[in-house]
This record gives structure tokens, C-alpha cells and sequence, in this order.
């Protein structure tokens, strides 16, 4: 009996010790998954950037068109500054801007990238009707956080199958990649895309790039709701040198 009882001790006690391992195996495995979640860049290598807003144009006056995929305005969505690693700029200021409308209806190219976002008349490009493209060339291969843009929004309308690219290729015939498209139905004959057209305001839209690696940026539209027209008042791109 007492052998008996000696046995039972000890399988309880081996039952123990093994629920404890287990225990102590489990927590351990639990830190890669925490690590994972980690921010690729530290907290503290980031910085603040206040985006600079220009005046606003109109107040509140519905888009004069539908559009299948438009986004319902959310003042609170606002992005009104950006977190990006520090020493980053607006590398598109003052850049070389190139179109598909080699001589533009209204404006100058450079006021794609003079640091004026205003939407008030002398202060934007109006390129010929259809399907059009800007680009800009930042000069060097760049790491690109972010990318703000303002189409005209002196009106309240939304710009049809609006698509941000980028690429090291001047041509965009290889290394493409799309940061944004809201052509819902391919339209554009460039592939459906996911994201939401909106209707313009001098908040103007604010696209997150990863940290990409590029030269160059290039921006398409294909009108508006308001008219054939395409339109910009202001680039701007958020990185640093690539090293």
C-alpha cells in the first residue's frame, strides 16, 4: 500500500513539473509575436510634420455628379500631419514636372511643385480633357513616406479614376508600383482599383507610401465630375535620400 501511495506521489508530481514546462513554453513563445507588431521604424528615430493647409474654397455643397465608389465626407478623417522618420522633406518642391499634355490649357507645370496649394485662380495646371498624367522627377532615387496632392478644389467635385505611381523608370514601363487607385471599373485600362474617389477640398488627400524606394512620381486622372478637365494646384512628396 505504502508503495502504492509512493508511486502516486510521484506521477502527480511528474504531472506537475510537466504542466509548469508547458506553462513556461508557452510565454516564452508568446514574445516573437509581440516583437512582430513592432513599428519598422523606432518611435523615437520619427518626427511630427504639420501639413500647411491653404484657404477653403467652398462650404460644404454636395458633388455635382455620382460616382459608385465615393467616399462619404468625414471631417474627422482629416489627416492634418504626418509621422515620418526624421530629416524627411518635401523632395518634390521645386522639382522638374513633366505632363502627358506637353502644353497645358491653364497654368504652368511648375505650379505642380512651387509649394502653393491654393486653389484660387493662377494657382493651378488645367491639362486637356481625358485621361492625363503629371510626374515628377525628385532627382535621385528617394525612400517615400508620404504623398500629399490637391486637385483644383476651388468646386466641390471628385476626380475620376485618380491613380498615384512610382517607379525608377522615367517612362513607367517597368518597376511600377501603384500607391493609390480609385478606378473602380478599369476604365482607365490600367486595372481595378480598391481605394475610394472623394470629393476635393483644401485638405487634399494624403497617401501613405511605406518608405518605397523611387525617382518618380506620377499622377493620373481621367476629369472630373464637373467637367472633362484635369486639374492640380499642388504635389507635394515626403522622404529622404536613398542611400
Amino acid at each position: 500500500m505504502k508503495n502504492t501511495l509512493h508511486i502516486l506521489t510521484g506521477l502527480a508530481l511528474a504531472l506537475t513539473l510537466a504542466s509548469c514546462g508547458k506553462k513556461e513554453e508557452s510565454k516564452a513563445g508568446a514574445a516573437p509575436a509581440a516583437a512582430s507588431t513592432a513599428p519598422a521604424v523606432p518611435a523615437g528615430d520619427l518626427e511630427e510634420i504639420k501639413l500647411e493647409f491653404p484657404k477653403p474654397m467652398f462650404i460644404g455643397t454636395p458633388v455635382p455628379a455620382e460616382l459608385p465608389n465615393l467616399e462619404k465626407a468625414d471631417p474627422s478623417k482629416v489627416v492634418k500631419s504626418i509621422m515620418v522618420p526624421k530629416g524627411t522633406t518635401n523632395l518634390a518642391k521645386g522639382k522638374k514636372v513633366t505632363s502627358s499634355d506637353a502644353a497645358p490649357i491653364i497654368g504652368d507645370l511648375t505650379l505642380v511643385t512651387d509649394g502653393d496649394a491654393d486653389g484660387a485662380d493662377g494657382s493651378f495646371v488645367e491639362l486637356m480633357p481625358g485621361k492625363q498624367w503629371v510626374q515628377i522627377d525628385l532627382g535621385a532615387e528617394a525612400n517615400i513616406y508620404k504623398i500629399a496632392m490637391w486637385h483644383y478644389h476651388k468646386q466641390a467635385q471628385a476626380y475620376i479614376d485618380v491613380e498615384v505611381q512610382v517607379s525608377d523608370d522615367p517612362e513607367f514601363k517597368t518597376g511600377v508600383t501603384s500607391l493609390w487607385n480609385s478606378d473602380h471599373d478599369d476604365s482607365s485600362g490600367m486595372g481595378k482599383g480598391a481605394d475610394p474617389a472623394y470629393v476635393e477640398t483644401n485638405h487634399g488627400r494624403v497617401i501613405d507610401a511605406k518608405g518605397i524606394k523611387a525617382r518618380y512620381v506620377r499622377l493620373w486622372s481621367n476629369g472630373n465630375t464637373s467637367n472633362d478637365m484635369n486639374h492640380y494646384c499642388e504635389v507635394e512628396v515626403f522622404g529622404t535620400p536613398a542611400k
